[in-house]
């Protein structure tokens, strides 16, 4: 049985995607060949934002792209950011039936926190791994591994739900059981290509995974 599920965040409980894809297509508007589409951005969501700066630029010298990313970014946040349907009723459901739940992400731990307290999601969580907490990012499998120490979890009993490739690696490489979103930007058939062992395609479907009933008069 589940006993701690863990999140990614950006494109798996919250909706940044236009967010990101605003922000990258704004600060790399002089820097890389234009157009510069949405789908060069979508294959490297989930990478680290340094990584994907030296990707797009082709430039080894970021540090002038990451600050003027995370000053856009920042300023649009609040305008361009909402949680996918159900993640706060799931979320406070899986606390009610005391499974144990954190975050694993990417993103710096001012934003990450940010968006968790945006929508009353702060205090569920027992565990927070941001990039600001790891020496390797996803995919190795530290982050997730960390996480697992920090709620003192066992990894067989431990779900791991992401939105990239990465995510799906970094939880398989962690010993703990992968599961992809159907609303990822890159689509359900990647995640399962990467070795996800789940795919949902409701947030809600976790129930079933963890073995807990949904409510009575609740639609599919």
């Amino acid at each position: 049985m589940i006993r701690t599920v863990l999140f990614d965040l950006d494109g798996t409980i919250m909706d940044t995607n236009e967010l990101i894809i605003e922000t990258f297509q704004h600060i790399l508007r002089d820097i890389v060949p234009q157009p510069f589409t949405r789908e060069q951005i979508i294959p490297s969501m989930g990478l680290t934002l340094e990584e994907q700066l030296r990707r797009f630029s082709q430039r080894e010298q970021i540090e002038d792209l990451v600050q003027a990313y995370r000053d856009y970014n920042w300023k649009r946040h609040d305008d361009l950011i909402q949680p996918f349907p159900y993640v706060q009723e799931v979320i406070q459901r899986l606390v009610e039936a005391d499974i144990k739940v954190g975050i694993v992400t990417t993103k710096i731990r001012l934003t990450t926190e940010r968006a968790l307290r945006m929508f009353d999601l702060f205090e569920h969580m027992g565990a927070i791994i941001t990039f600001d907490d790891i020496t390797n990012a996803k995919p190795h499998p530290e982050p997730v591994l960390q996480a697992v120490e920090r709620l003192q979890a066992d990894p067989s009993t431990t779900l791991m739900v992401g939105d990239s490739p990465a995510d799906i690696q970094s939880a398989n490489a962690a010993g703990v059981i992968s599961c992809g979103v159907a609303w990822s930007l890159k689509g359900e058939a990647v995640l399962r290509e990467y070795g996800a062992k789940h795919v949902i395609h409701d947030m809600r479907d976790l129930y079933t995974l963890i073995g807990l009933e949904r409510n009575s008069g609740e639609t599919t």
